[in-house]
């Protein structure tokens, strides 16, 4: 049989390919730098191999040792998973679960449904991370995640996902504004608006322009804003329109502001203008059905909260 390394010395060698630096990957892994540095030496011992070129301005891994390093995260990432499958087939969705969610999902639906979900599953410990769509799925593809609340459709990857709800887009601006006046607005209608949004990276900014067919004019990128109050703030100063979601007007972002909505219309139909709300995962994870029931539990909160939410029951499907 052979002497295969142990979990730790992988942990390390991911550590020092993170972070490029023994005493910073000794503090990430809660040891000595003596230590990490012994164990290091000790893996290359066991492989006979070099994984570490050593200089005295900084650290290289080898092409070896960075190709082992991107296995070892899956290697950890599985032996976790079947520790967490194990407490989950006892008692579902209770211990860690690391939450990764977008700014423009976590502020608005979060609070409505975080309290139901705690007393449903009084023994989940939920840890939340805000950031950007791109962000968050590479840290869920290095392990530092376990499970994002995003908005679909995005390109993933090797990542399985779950469809909770679609959240309508809608068009806001000032109450003396033209498009005020009407009782829908034509999506033909924002081709030349003076349309305010997100700055580039924020995923909604993408799904708003796609759900609306328009293009990333030049004129549309001269005013972006990093969050949705400030868009509300910029539509309030009278600077333009703008396109917010369903959850964002529910949760009040409103209020307090001269601005109201009005329903999109494609010109056959109401409605169409909308970015799908659900949850990604590593796909082969043995936590598959804990996310689903992570995912079912939480439409249901939203339901308890009385967010408007259509009826349809969550779909899973591939990203």
């Amino acid at each position: 049989m052979l002497n295969s390394p142990s979990l730790r010395q992988w942990q390390y060698l991911i550590a020092l390919a993170e972070n490029r630096h023994f005493g910073h990957a000794a503090e990430a892994c809660f040891v000595t730098q003596s230590t990490l540095s012994a164990g290091i030496q000790e893996l290359e011992t066991q492989l006979d191999a070099a994984l570490v070129d050593r200089t005295k301005r900084k650290v290289v891994l080898t092409p070896l040792g960075e190709e082992l390093a991107g296995r070892a995260r899956e290697l950890l990432g599985q032996a976790e998973d079947m520790v967490l499958l194990a407490r989950a087939a006892s008692v579902p969705l209770s211990g860690p679960l690391r939450l990764g969610v977008i700014p423009t999902i976590s502020p608005f639906l979060l609070p409505r449904v975080l309290p139901n979900l705690r007393r449903r599953f009084p023994d989940l410990k939920l840890f939340l991370r805000e950031d950007l769509t791109a962000r968050l799925i590479e840290q869920l593809q290095n392990g530092k995640l376990d499970l994002l609340l995003i908005a679909l459709p995005y390109e993933s990857g090797a990542l399985d996902s779950m469809t909770l709800f679609d959240d309508d887009f809608l068009l806001a601006c000032r109450s003396d504004h033209a498009l005020a006046r009407r009782n829908s607005v034509r999506l033909d209608d924002l081709t030349d608006a003076p349309l305010l949004l997100l700055e580039d990276g924020h995923c909604l900014r993408d799904h708003a322009l796609a759900a609306c067919r328009l293009p990333p004019s030049p004129r549309r990128d001269g005013f972006a804003a990093t969050s949705l109050h400030t868009l509300v703030q910029m539509v309030d100063s009278g600077l333009g329109v703008t396109l917010l979601p369903r959850l964002a007007l529910d949760a009040g972002i409103l209020r307090g502001t001269d601005v109201i909505t009005r329903p999109l219309s494609d010109g056959q139909k109401d409605g169409g203008a909308a970015r799908h709300i659900g949850l990604a995962w590593r796909r082969g994870t043995q936590r598959a059905k804990e996310f689903t029931l992570f995912g079912e539990a939480l439409v249901a909160a939203m339901r308890q909260s009385e967010t408007r939410l259509p009826d349809a029951k969550p779909v899973a499907k591939k990203a």
